[in-house]
């Protein structure tokens, strides 16, 4: 995937979730998010948290594999979609120790406008150090995978994107992608191609969810576990496709 689109496409989301929690009113940062045992606050936090993870990251020395590994550097790189692979990283504990450090984050700030606050310079500082990367720079996760750094900002958009649901959700609002970010998340579902609302098989379209005629938030939702999705559902996006991402 293009690294100067998720770039573009981390920024322009990050702005649009800033400016869509910017002045919410004290109490509406508790109420009960989609995400379990989670408030809005809880969520916020969470992703305020994961967004900063790269600029931590660009912070140490790029890793360096001995010379007898650096021939099979490029099997060793994990990509966005392997981030996501179904493993300790998403068992149990590892959800229930990301819970609790989400909950200890929340109640740092003094309230939700300085979480606000917080998230919006925890983005740009990072979209301003990203641009001084390459997307071919490799960095190390917390998880110890070794990625591209384009590669990871992929994994922070889903992160702001799929999150935004969570928010917008909890406060009872439409869902608000950004265009950039959406194509990002869809692509990363789609093995790299771009979604395209399904127009029914009798006219041609044979792409994700042919004859579902979803818009592209309806399928980004149901594809990450936001909205529900049917058997009959299921089997034509992934006959057409579909890459499950394992989602905390």
């Amino acid at each position: 995937m293009d690294g100067e689109a998720v770039l573009v496409a981390l920024r322009a989301e990050s702005q649009r979730l800033y400016e869509k929690v910017d002045g919410l009113p004290e109490g509406e940062w508790d109420r009960p998010s989609p995400c379990a045992p989670w408030t809005v606050r809880e969520v916020f936090a969470h992703l305020t948290t994961a967004v900063g993870r790269v600029d931590s990251m660009l912070v140490e020395a790029e890793p360096k594999l001995e010379p007898e590994v650096e021939a099979s550097a490029p099997e060793l790189l994990v990509t966005a979609a392997g981030y996501y692979a179904p493993d300790e990283r998403f068992s149990p504990a590892a959800n229930g120790t990301g819970v609790d450090s989400a909950q200890e984050a929340a109640v740092s700030y003094a309230d939700g406008r300085s979480l606000a606050e917080h998230f919006d310079s925890v983005w740009r500082s990072v979209a301003a150090t990203c641009a001084k990367e390459t997307p071919e720079r490799r960095i190390r996760t917390r998880h110890g995978d070794l990625m591209l750094l384009g590669e990871f900002l992929v994994t922070r958009v889903v992160e702001v994107c799929v999150h935004g649901f969570d928010v917008a959700a909890g406060l009872g609002h439409e869902p608000w992608p950004t265009e950039e970010a959406a194509e990002v998340v869809a692509r990363l579902l789609l093995g790299g191609r771009p979604y395209e609302a399904g127009r029914g098989v009798g006219g041609g379209y044979t792409g994700p969810t042919a004859g579902v005629g979803w818009d592209r938030t309806t399928f980004l939702r149901k594809a990450t576990g936001r909205l529900p999705m049917t058997m009959a559902e299921r089997m034509v996006a992934e006959g057409q496709g579909l890459h499950w991402l394992t989602l905390g």
